[in-house]
């Protein structure tokens, strides 16, 4: 059964901190429309009739299998995240590679792998993986305002209780919202979730007997041999990185007219490609719409807007340095050559073409996710009718079991009985005792508010009220995102960490903190609202799987804690590694610094940070209106096609804009990403469009293995820098402009 692309219309919403996370109309991975005449995907999957029953799928070498592949996710999404702020999900590398490693492991110890422990492969690899937003975003920003100790390892205390409060109730958060979302409402509010839908096809078709085995080493080996050489490249590329991946046409147009060009103004705009895998393997799983949507971003705001704002002197670039005591203004090679990213001197100086752009990028991201769930208010309030149904329903029975009644809650659960025997709820195919008990979750969900106050509380000195505010967001957005990611497979979660960051600088304005304990409560208080919120998200729609696959709740579930008590551990280690190999990421970015990562993330985070916190820093005028009319257009294109867009005018959806993903590009610093996220979606268009057969098979496997196989060659590339042989020392940087990259 073949994972092709069938469309299932849906809107794309931004989130900074997933995999092709700026969709729009159309799903990317979707499910072969034979395979939904075929079978009804609201129940597990028709599995081989030959493959035996799996008595216990939670085997010792599976959790171990997806903790380090989780491990590889974590330490890529990190360096990626750090990069351009994107984070990828650990499904599908984690469900093929495992594959392989199991399969060889099976046959080695000639014992059983089937399809169920395959899943827990995957389960354990996406709780080991999953809490690297945090230190992508939230945590660094706080460096870099001074609010943190000077070197990270002197935080490591904290990083580690942080971790455990956003990592643990994101965990227990997951279990009521699989009930919820993936048994109780999926088929009414059509849940289709479809990455997760796409993993467990993709588990199901290599565990189809001898033809699935051909297909599944197939997969395994396109994503080995694309995983291995985006290490090497990504290495390599460190000791040439003008040639290997940074190519700066403009530069070279410059230098080849003996330095004499009008070029190098364009090259000062970030126009310039990027051979980074990770990115190209993004661009193949995102498809055309958004990609084109974010070149189309990218254009105008960093080939209109920003030249138009330098030009009326509403914002100023900055010249940078060729060598530490060198200007490029003192060499009339390069002094044309400026950075209109700069983000420091905010509050004493005309700010940058970046510092305006990003508040019309937030508000688009903002009011276009929320256009999206005000929209389907029909379906919200199914929803919460299903929620007050199931919830009369448990206390009726919890009553009943001791011996009382009340009037109320019995005669609610009888509307709500009556109404699930007319409904087409989906049937939950766990047995009772597969199932994650009730108090397991329950008992597990107190501790972590408890210990989310006493750490917030000691280590932060956030008050129990804000705290509790903090949780209850963190539900309100894990709800938001796994309805919205279950239709379109995005999660709205960067919109949701703004809008925490609005509430809580709303709470703290006023209360007579001074700035830099409001900034951190700012900062802190969002981080756990957003980091729990993604948690929840990611683990819920992990369950869609298993599901999917038939594997018990209980045992996935396990799998899931496992992994999340070793991201505990494995996520600040590896963030003290980046930033004790590139300082640049956690100190204070002055005009001429230069950094190896663009930090978009960072940078968004320290200035709304600021913006709500300090009366010193404002928002331009013109940003803001500017930021309020496209706002209010990516609100007027909701409507409009979710109300004229429709019957026979349904078709000309597919060529509406994806907001979403112009807004990414206005945050994010240059337009390069965009560059090589287009020509990965044109690369995959292609490919599908004349060798569907071939795509079928290794299409996703080779868009997983360049994406984590850059993220691991930058985890090398920060081992090579702490030990003091990295390209910086050994390397060339000809080709680059001023020669630096």
């Amino acid at each position: 059964m073949a994972v092709t692309e069938k469309s299932v219309t849906a809107d794309g919403v931004p989130a900074v901190g997933h995999p092709g996370e700026l969709k729009d109309e159309k799903v990317v991975i979707d499910v072969d429309e034979a395979d939904i005449e075929e079978e009804d995907l609201y129940k597990p999957l028709l599995m081989d009739p030959s493959i035996p029953h799996e008595a216990n799928p939670l085997t010792f070498r599976a959790v171990v299998v997806g903790i380090i592949l989780g491990t590889l996710v974590g330490a890529s999404n990190l360096y990626l995240g750090l990069k351009t702020g994107f984070t990828f999900s650990a499904n599908m590398f984690g469900a093929i590679f495992g594959f392989g490693i199991l399969k060889f492991l099976s046959k080695a110890t000639n014992s059983f792998f089937g399809p169920q422990e395959n899943s827990i492969v995957q389960a354990a690899a996406t709780g080991a993986g999953g809490i690297s937003g945090i230190f992508v975003a939230g945590l660094p920003a706080m460096y870099r305002l001074g609010l943190l100790s000077k070197s990270p390892i002197d935080d490591i205390g904290r990083m580690f209780t942080i971790t455990i409060v956003c990592t643990f109730v994101g965990l227990f958060f997951s279990t009521p919202l699989r009930k919820f979302f993936i048994i109780q409402v999926a088929r009414e509010l059509r849940l289709l979730f479809p990455s997760p839908t796409a993993t467990a096809l993709t588990i199901r078709s290599m565990h189809a007997g001898a033809a699935g085995g051909v297909e599944a080493m197939k997969k395994l080996k396109g994503l080995l041999i694309t995983f291995g050489a985006a290490v090497v490249h990504r290495v390599a590329s460190y000791y040439a990185i003008g040639i290997l991946y940074d190519w700066h046409f403009f530069t070279w147009f410059h230098i080849w007219s003996g330095y004499t060009s009008w070029a190098l103004n364009i090259e000062s705009w970030g126009w310039y490609f990027e051979v980074t895998p990770s990115f190209i393997g993004s661009g193949m799983l995102i498809g055309l719409n958004s990609a084109f949507s974010m070149f189309a971003g990218s254009f105008l705001a960093w080939g209109f807007i920003g030249p138009l704002l330098v030009h009326y002197e509403e914002c100023i670039g900055i010249q940078e340095l060729t060598l530490p005591e060198q200007q490029l203004s003192d060499d009339p090679k390069w002094d044309s050559l400026y950075s209109f990213a700069s983000l420091s001197g905010l509050g004493k100086r005309k700010p940058s073409p970046r510092y305006w752009l990003l508040w019309p990028g937030v508000m688009i991201m903002v009011c276009s996710s929320m256009a999206e769930l005000f929209i389907q208010y029909k379906v919200i309030g199914v929803a919460f009718k299903a929620g007050w149904r199931q919830t009369c329903i448990g206390i009726n029975d919890i009553l009943a079991k001791r011996g009382k009644q009340n009037a109320f809650f019995a005669a609610q659960a009888a509307k709500g009985n009556a109404e699930d025997s007319g409904s087409e709820l989906v049937q939950d195919s766990a047995k009772p005792e597969d199932r994650v008990r009730t108090w397991m979750w329950t008992s597990g969900l107190l501790a972590s508010l408890i210990l989310s106050i006493i750490v917030l509380h000691f280590q932060w000195n956030i008050g129990g009220g804000l705290t509790i505010l903090i949780i209850l967001l963190s539900f309100i957005f894990s709800f938001l995102a796994v309805q919205i990611g279950a239709v379109t497979d995005t999660t709205p979660l960067t919109a949701a960490s703004k809008a925490a960051q609005l509430v809580v600088g709303g709470t703290t304005s006023g209360a007579g903190f001074a700035l830099a304990d409001a900034q951190r409560i700012n900062i802190i208080a969002s981080s756990v609202a957003g980091g729990a919120a993604g948690v929840a998200t990611d683990l819920t729609s992990d369950f869609r799987v298993g599901f999917l696959l038939g594997t018990p709740p209980i045992k996935q579930w396990i799998a899931q804690a496992v992994g999340s008590v070793f991201s505990v551990f494995i996520a600040p280690a590896l963030f003290v590694l980046f930033a004790t190999a590139y300082p640049c990421i956690i100190q204070t970015q002055g005009d001429l610094d230069h950094c190896a990562f663009a930090t978009p993330s960072v940078a968004a985070w320290q200035a709304v940070a600021q913006a709500v916190t300090d009366p010193s820093i404002s928002i331009p005028k013109s940003s803001g209106i500017t930021a309020c009319l496209l706002g209010a257009l990516s609100i007027a294109q909701v409507v409009f096609r979710h109300y004229y867009l429709v019957g026979s005018r349904e078709k000309y959806r597919d060529y509406l804009p994806n907001w979403g993903a112009i807004a990414l590009s206005f945050v994010i610093p240059s337009p390069v990403f965009t560059n090589a996220a287009l020509a990965g979606a044109l690369f995959a268009h292609f490919w599908r469009k004349y060798r569907p057969q071939s795509w079928d098979t290794y299409g996703y496997a080779v868009a997983a293995g360049a994406i984590a196989g850059e993220g691991m060659g930058g985890v090398i590339g920060a081992v090579l820098q702490l030990a003091n042989v990295s390209g910086d020392r050994y390397g060339t940087n000809i080709a680059c402009p001023a020669d630096s990259c």
